[in-house]
């Protein structure tokens, strides 16, 4: 046991770790690191806590997002992603989730990386229990706290993706027995509530002991605020439909509980959801920019904020990278992976037409293809949060390359197309498939990603290194609207805090009640959290997989013209006339629901290492 433990703790130690700034030198052969060296060295136990941080939290600016897995966005190159999307995972496969050279984050969202991250854990707790670290004793007490977190937050993953699992608290050996079997859904979120409760006091603790904040070496460390934040967002979860309505999805499935509660009231758990955020309220988190004057350029102030390196008063987790986090191409590039190829970008994670479509006019109404104003010119009177998310034919952008300058001098996205009178193409957009600029990097929906996205490098030569806002106020405010929407009667207060948000994007305050309050709450945390790793678990927890998995949609750009057109504009920068938009089905993009989908399958070898566990429904 104790060579097992000396090798996966070498590994750790050399493994590059995401929320510590300092490189950790290799003053002494790695092979001369013993077990005892380890757990009597704070700064060695702090490694070991580090790659449980960067285990827990993954790599959400891979080359795939958790967004392509839902109706955020497209991913170009498939890579098997449009299977999932169609539901075909089976318990021998996850189809386009876990192609292991390429997709960083999605493959740490599975049964054994979690339950990996869950032993380290169990380790750190074992080896530190007990021992006096004299005056690192304090150092050490945070980071109990911080692992007690992190367990906790690996739990709620494994919840939310499988339902009730094995609650696991020793670190399991060779030797010991490996049948266990699952725990109910009710007695996981127990568990997690427990130990975020237990995070959150010695997070406290550590606070007022050295309070030297979240800066330096302590930057992306788990805080109080954290653990509370957590905890809503756990109790959220837990009081969705999706955990009380099991026979809606899983009708005859022998083991309810392992899906949901059979028992107690879903009032209760909103309830419980409602305190859990007005907890996190009361810590002194704010919105940044909350109030913007009339002179104020508010798209600006949100690209501002998701590329500044915080901590913002907005910011509760965050994750931190520098230019060498995983130097391979596949780990962390985010502007290369996700911007036009007429920049020499890769174009992936590509904003869907259902997405895009989803953010208002500024005088709060919805866009409308079917609206003939609207359809002459899509993008304009959009609302800020439009104008900071998403690039669209015709945006202005970063310089081009020297070797595109000739084709685009005047730096503004091109994604269509220009034909003669006869409908034959002449020119292609540089940013498009049949482009003169790496077209099989084209995107394929006509608009690419802007947010997070830093446009003052120049991503084919530096890496950006801002971080990823995990936890943010904006989601406290909008947890603690949705809980207060369906406990009912508290329409007044989830009106407060959704408004909070929309007044912060400049738009107008929403007056809706009941169900129509619900629909414009959801349609509201779509848009204010989109490419922030919610959507995927949203669509679940709500029970609306039909309503999102189906045939996608781009939007079709062309200009036509009787002139000898050689370049995409006129000399004097002008179209070659008015641009004609239509929205077009996304080819090979039809998505499909299943319900076996909204939970996961145990795969087949975990399932044949341990014959007590019982399979999730559909498998």
């Amino acid at each position: 046991m104790k060579q097992i433990l000396k090798i996966i703790t070498v590994f750790l130690i050399v493994s590059l770790t995401t929320s510590c700034s300092k490189e950790f030198l290799e003053l002494d052969p790695l092979s001369d690191y013993s077990d005892a060296a380890v757990w009597n060295d704070p700064a060695l136990i702090e490694t070991f806590v580090n790659n449980i941080y960067r285990n827990a939290l993954g790599f959400p600016f891979s080359i795939e997002r958790l967004s392509d897995y839902s109706d955020e966005s497209h991913f170009t190159p498939d890579w098997d992603v449009t299977n999932f999307n169609k539901c075909l995972m089976t318990s021998d496969g996850l189809m386009g989730w876990e192609v292991s050279w390429a997709t960083p984050h999605t493959l740490h969202f599975r049964w054994a990386p979690l339950y990996s991250n869950v032993r380290a854990c169990n380790i750190f707790f074992e080896k530190t229990v007990g021992v006096d670290f004299g005056e690192d004793q304090v150092k050490v007490d945070r980071m109990v706290g911080e692992v007690h977190f992190l367990r906790a937050y690996t739990y709620h993953y494994l919840a939310a993706l499988y339902g009730g699992v094995p609650l696991i608290t020793e670190p399991y050996g060779l030797s010991d027995e490996f049948e266990v079997a699952r725990n109910s859904y009710e007695e996981t979120v127990n568990f997690i509530v427990a130990d975020l409760d237990l995070a959150a006091g010695m997070l406290h603790n550590a606070a007022e002991l050295d309070p030297g904040g979240l800066s330096g070496n302590n930057a992306g460390r788990a805080t109080e605020g954290a653990a509370l934040h957590m905890k809503a967002r756990t109790l959220l979860y837990a009081a969705s439909d999706l955990h009380h309505m099991q026979s809606s999805y899983a009708p005859g499935f022998s083991n309810p509980e392992l899906l949901g509660y059979t028992g107690g009231g879903q009032a209760a758990r909103w309830q419980a959801a409602r305190d859990a955020a007005e907890d996190v309220m009361t810590l002194g988190y704010s919105l940044v920019n909350p109030d913007p004057a009339p002179t104020d350029d508010i798209a600006q102030n949100f690209i501002d904020y998701f590329i500044s390196y915080g901590y913002e008063s907005e910011d509760i987790l965050l994750q931190y990278y520098t230019p060498k986090t995983n130097e391979n191409w596949d780990g962390y590039n985010p502007a290369l992976y996700c911007g036009p190829n007429g920049y020499h970008n890769w174009g992936n994670n590509v904003p869907l037409g259902e997405l895009v479509d989803e953010y208002e006019m500024t005088d709060g109404s919805s866009f409308d293809w079917d609206n003939p104003v609207h359809k002459a010119s899509p993008y304009t009177d959009r609302e800020a949060r439009f104008y900071a998310t998403i690039l669209y034919e015709g945006a202005s952008w970063r310089d081009r390359p020297s070797d595109v300058q000739g084709i685009d001098p005047w730096n503004k996205i091109q994604v269509g197309h220009v034909y003669d009178m006869a409908g034959e193409l002449i020119v292609p957009g540089v940013d498009t498939r049949s482009g003169p600029i790496e077209d099989w990097n084209g995107g394929k929906s006509g608009y690419y990603v802007k947010k997070f996205v830093d446009p003052s490098i120049d991503p084919q030569y530096v890496k950006q290194d801002v971080p990823f806002r995990h936890f943010r106020y904006a989601e406290v405010l909008l947890n603690y609207a949705e809980a207060c929407i369906e406990l009912g009667g508290q329409d007044a207060e989830a009106l407060n805090a959704i408004n909070l948000i929309r007044r912060r994007a400049g738009q107008p305050d929403i007056v809706a009640t009941g169900d129509a309050l619900r629909q414009a709450y959801r349609h509201e945390r779509r848009v204010e959290m989109a490419y922030e790793d919610q959507r995927f678990w949203d669509v679940r927890r709500w029970i609306i997989g039909p309503d999102a998995y189906h045939q996608t949609h781009r939007v079709d750009v062309r200009y036509e013209t009787d002139q000898a057109a050689t370049n995409y504009r006129q000399p004097d920068g002008s179209t070659w006339g008015d641009p004609i938009f239509s929205e077009a089905e996304l080819g090979g993009d039809a998505r499909a629901w299943l319900d076996k989908a909204y939970f996961f399958p145990i795969m087949r070898d975990e399932m044949n290492k341990n014959t007590m566990l019982v399979q999730n429904p559909g498998y």
